[in-house]
């Protein structure tokens, strides 16, 4: 009796693996031509996309493939949502805060002044409202993209200055290259505020076209050679204590694939999130040990410098409020999140001064 029963489980076995491979076969593949916003070479910021590019055939079955466009060879960076929607191609990597000229909510999933941090994060983006939130302003936005989560990396540095700042009137008049809500806040303190693309930092810098600028990690910036025309680099990322990337891919093309190449698509995400974090966590201490090799000054803001971001970012949020309903929506919906998640952050975890080194 065993025996049979044996046998019929292998015989079940054998059955299911070959409707699995049957179906498998049955989706049709699909290519997926992904302009970037950020080059491929640069480390926890271009390299996860790469990475997702090398898995996402494996995980796929051979079913997906995607070809990397880096950035502005087949579309430039700001132009990549509207390229996606439209099928000029049928997906693309960026950061949400790109779009908040036209969807002003789209900078709540891309980096938050004063946090969250990449754990609380995902946590609200995975089992939050954070994703249903996201899709949401994608489609009431008119825009015919399905939006994945694909990427995340730590704190940023604040800033590359020619001089120190230590008071907010050392801030009044500066032209500076800065992203995102952050950029709201400089603009209120006195600071003209521009956003480039990561290639035209240097070359601005050198110019001085700017004065100042940040962009992303230590490693990512001594990639980029800031710190031959800046010296004084701060800390902490106020602006951005996480950045979420995102894959963005034409709806149309979306609801085509198979619910096994949809999952392939959404868990390989997931994996490339994974990827992104350990990636940039183990490589900035050895950026900034290069970086005071190389003459940079690391520098914390003072405590009266802080608070004024603080301070300043909440006004910001309040005009951003009033500004645009699903804004105001998404604020408040993390806001209360990070409301509970502060139960645990303030006694789950021990300050860095109390662990072992």
């Amino acid at each position: 009796m065993n025996l049979k029963k044996a046998a019929l489980a292998t015989a079940l076995a054998i059955t299911a693996t070959g409707l699995s491979v049957t179906a498998q076969a049955a989706d049709k593949k699909v290519l997926l031509k992904t302009p970037i916003a950020f080059g491929s070479h640069l480390p926890a910021l271009g390299t996860p996309i790469q990475w997702y590019a090398d898995h996402i055939t494996q995980t796929s079955g051979g079913t997906i493939k995607m070809k990397i466009y880096e950035p502005g060879k087949l579309v430039n960076p700001a132009e990549i949502l509207d390229a996606v929607s439209t099928g000029k191609v049928n997906s693309g990597y960026s950061t949400a805060g790109y779009w908040q000229g036209k969807l002003p909510a789209s900078a709540l999933f891309s980096a938050v002044p004063f946090g969250p941090e990449a754990g609380e994060y995902m946590a609200w983006l995975f089992f939050g409202n954070g994703l249903k939130l996201y899709q949401e302003m994608y489609d009431q936005g008119g825009y015919n993209v399905k939006v994945t989560p694909c990427a995340i990396i730590s704190p940023e540095t604040s800033g590359w200055f020619r001089k120190p700042i230590e008071k907010p009137e050392d801030l009044k008049g500066l032209n500076m290259r800065f992203f995102g809500l952050g950029a709201s806040v400089m603009e209120k303190l006195g600071v003209g505020t521009v956003q480039l693309p990561g290639g035209e930092i240097f070359g601005a810098l050198e110019k001085g076209a700017i004065d100042a600028s940040e962009f992303s990690q230590p490693a990512i910036d001594q990639r980029l050679g800031f710190h031959k025309v800046a010296k004084y680099n701060y800390f902490p990322g106020w602006h951005q204590q996480s950045t979420v990337f995102e894959l963005l891919i034409n709806k149309d093309t979306w609801n085509k694939m198979s619910p096994t190449q949809q999952s392939a698509i959404e868990t390989t995400c997931m994996a490339t999130m994974t990827y992104s974090i350990a990636e940039g966590e183990a490589l900035q201490y050895a950026a900034m040990e290069k970086a005071k090799q190389n003459g940079v000054e690391i520098r914390y803001w003072n405590d009266e410098m802080l608070s004024l971001f603080k301070n300043t970012w909440l006004e910001v949020v309040d005009e951003k409020k009033t500004a645009d309903p699903f804004f105001d929506k998404v604020w408040s919906d993390l806001s209360k999140f990070r409301e509970g998640y502060a139960l645990w952050a303030s006694n789950g975890f021990l300050p860095r001064e109390t662990q072992n080194q």
